[in-house]
């Protein structure tokens, strides 16, 4: 067991407190803090505290995969920690995006290394051959889309707007409320000429702003208007804004968590989370962004099927409560103490990165002691004994990453 010392990515539309704050560093940082990184990933590798020295947590693994795995998960995943941990920060909206499948992975990579695209390139949509689920878990408030919305909401919201140019598309989805209708209006929208979308966006914006004005920011569809004139304000002349009237819009209370499988288009808008997924770096993009945007592979990629996005919270009580999840890549509980129950037990059966969010613990392994802190993390290997979490400070508050279940 030793502590972790994650990878901070600067992006635009990071923090420059959140992170920054959590982790008990000066506020206001230089640059927009976006994400921390705790885990394996090519990329940016999370360190290994030993003495003086920081080992990349990515050559640890490499260097003997059955001890620093275990010799189950180990080959199940081809001598690769399978999970990427992150703490993120969201100030502005991240692009409009969804993850491949396994087998869509595995097709695309291959596909794309025989033309020859370089790993590195800007047009590139596989980097490797994993799927990517993943899942989010507010630290506070935290503001989503994710998911296709009942295309039947989605016709009352266009009637609510009162646009005259959305009666086509909403006569459109309404000969076809069903994933077949939602598939034909996105590829109809995010293919739309240039000139066709310089006039209806405005249109269409014109009638959000009169829809809050009207209902006085209390309409029905308030959140749903008003996050595509902010999405507008941030991405002008992007026709992610007018994708984004087609999603589910979320808001997750602190410990709540989202699950994202493959094909499901979102976008993180704002918050603070702690995020967990596959230790991939596909993503298909959909607009809201100014990178590479390849229509034809995110409409092989999207499932259109409408969805209700549900929210989970942990199961369990006491001691590690974990999030439901069908993802065989990761797992992620939440061990919350206090002076009632100021202890807890983690089992290590494969790799664990243990992550403070609140407070501060000890966790003991062996004959080992590490003291986390908020913002903190700590590697225990599969070769570790099990670990027991103490807080001395009140209320604190730790998550767990770990492998999946087989399945």
């Amino acid at each position: 067991m030793h502590l972790l010392r994650g990878a901070l990515r600067n992006y635009a539309w990071g923090s420059r407190t959140a992170l920054a704050e959590l982790c008990g560093r000066p506020v206001p940082s230089v640059h927009p803090e976006a994400e921390m990184w705790f885990g394996a990933h090519p990329a940016d590798p999370a360190r290994l505290l030993i003495g003086d020295d920081a080992v990349s947590l990515l050559d640890a693994v490499a260097a003997d995969p059955v001890r620093e795995l275990g010799s189950d998960v180990a080959p199940r995943f081809g001598n690769r920690l399978p999970f990427l941990l992150k703490l993120l920060a969201a100030e502005e909206p991240l692009s409009l995006q969804a993850h491949p499948s396994a087998i869509q992975a595995r097709d695309g990579f291959a596909r794309e290394n025989r033309a020859r695209v370089p790993i590195d390139a800007p047009t590139r949509n596989y980097r490797d051959d994993s799927p990517k689920p993943e899942l989010v878990v507010a630290l506070d408030r935290f503001e989503a889309l994710a998911g296709f919305r009942d295309p039947h909401a989605t016709i009352a919201l266009f009637a609510a707007l009162e646009v005259p140019a959305l009666a086509k598309y909403s006569a459109l989805l309404a000969g076809q409320p069903d994933s077949s209708g939602l598939r034909a209006l996105f590829t109809t929208w995010i293919t739309l000429p240039e000139r066709a979308l310089a006039t209806l966006l405005p249109e269409v914006l014109d009638g959000c702003v009169a829809y809050l004005s009207a209902s006085h920011g209390r309409g029905q569809f308030g959140k749903e208007v008003r996050t595509a004139i902010e999405l507008a304000d941030t991405y002008p002349g992007d026709a992610g804004v007018l994708c984004s009237l087609l999603l589910n819009r979320i808001t997750l209370q602190p410990g709540e968590g989202l699950y994202l499988d493959a094909g499901n288009l979102h976008a993180y808008l704002r918050g603070v989370a702690v995020e967990i997924m596959a230790n991939s770096d596909n993503v298909l993009r959909g607009g809201l962004t100014p990178k590479h945007v390849d229509v034809p592979e995110l409409l092989r990629v999207l499932d259109f099927e409408p969805v209700e996005v549900p929210i989970l919270h942990p199961g369990g009580a006491g001691g590690a409560r974990r999030y439901p999840t069908p993802a065989a890549e990761f797992a992620l509980s939440r061990i919350d103490l206090d002076a009632t129950n100021p202890t807890a037990d983690v089992t290590v059966d494969g790799p664990n990165i243990l992550l403070c969010t609140k407070g501060s613990v000890q966790l003991r392994s062996g004959d080992t002691v590490l003291e986390l802190r908020r913002g903190a993390a700590a590697w225990v290997s599969a070769a570790d004994a099990h670990v027991s979490v103490t807080t001395s400070e009140g209320n604190a508050q730790m998550f767990c990453a770990s492998v999946g279940r087989a399945g």
